[in-house]
């Protein structure tokens, strides 16, 4: 939908004291002649619109130590929302507008941090090749209304496991005020087969060195496709047009070939987080 646009209005005058002789001006004898001044040239000007809108939230949030984990450890949370984007030739997505209600689709921003998972911090996965830490980003398209949202993202790891993930999710949203809302509904996580072999495989060599750990990893080589399947519990809390507070909880079962890897088979398929962080609205205008 077009934006309307504000205008502000500045006044000009054509030239220093510029002067115009009427139509039919008579001049006779010392009868001086007839001026007018110029009428002034008004301009108007758009008012400025910003070029792009995201929020973001940072914040803390409690996750299994590695997928499959049972044990827990407590890090940094990151999340990215798009706002409002302007291209050139006028064509805009979203809206400038803070307090206005989103309904119907629209693009959003996608964002996830995965821990390192190393043997030196969980010694259960001795002879495990270390994952590094994988910086997770993407796009989805979002369905808003009052009542009922709906997300579909996906993501590549530009740094950490290069794979491609998918995130599916909906909520029931409740307002008990005007500034408060919570939500809940499911969360499905779909993985390609390079991110699931990376978390949830087991290499020939990696079983060798593991045993000889001590372990009992067998050699396993899974297929992507559905990751695990939950549901989460959110609230988030405006502050103002600009501030805001969330959080959330969550629960996920690993499904299908994460479910049988031997890594989640000696920890736990339930994963349970909690996070809470503060958003913060950021208007571009390049």
């Amino acid at each position: 939908m077009p934006l309307s646009k504000s205008v502000k209005v500045r006044a000009t005058v054509a030239g220093a004291l510029s002067l115009l002789v009427l139509p039919g001006a008579a001049l006779a004898g010392d009868r001086a002649p007839i001026y007018a001044e110029a009428a002034p040239q008004v301009t108007v000007t758009p008012a400025s619109e910003p070029d792009f809108i995201f929020t973001l939230r940072g914040g803390v949030a409690s996750a299994p130590e590695y997928f499959g984990s049972g044990d827990y450890t407590v890090g940094p949370d990151f999340s990215f929302g798009f706002g409002y984007l302007r291209l050139p030739g006028g064509r805009s997505f979203g809206s400038i507008d803070p307090n206005m209600a989103r309904d119907g689709f629209g693009l959003r921003g996608s964002f996830r941090y995965i821990d390192e998972r190393s043997a030196e911090e969980s010694p259960e996965l001795a002879g495990l090749d270390t994952v590094d830490a994988t910086a997770e980003l993407g796009v989805g398209l979002s369905y808003s209304s009052y009542n009922f949202d709906a997300f579909a993202d996906m993501r590549y790891g530009v740094i950490g496991h290069e794979s491609v993930v998918g995130e599916l999710g909906a909520d029931v949203k409740m307002h008990p005020t005007s500034n408060l809302t919570l939500s809940v509904g499911p969360r499905v996580l779909l993985g390609s087969d390079d991110y699931v072999d990376t978390y949830f495989g087991v290499s020939p060599a990696e079983s060798t060195a593991n045993m000889l750990a001590g372990g009992n990893f067998g050699a396993y080589d899974p297929e992507g496709g559905v990751v695990s399947a939950g549901i989460e519990v959110g609230a988030s809390y405006r502050l103002d047009d600009n501030w805001g507070i969330e959080g959330a909880v969550t629960w996920d079962r690993f499904t299908g070939d994460a479910e049988n890897s031997p890594i989640v088979q000696q920890g736990e398929r339930d994963q349970y987080g909690i996070r809470v962080g503060i958003t913060r609205r950021i208007v571009l205008d390049f």
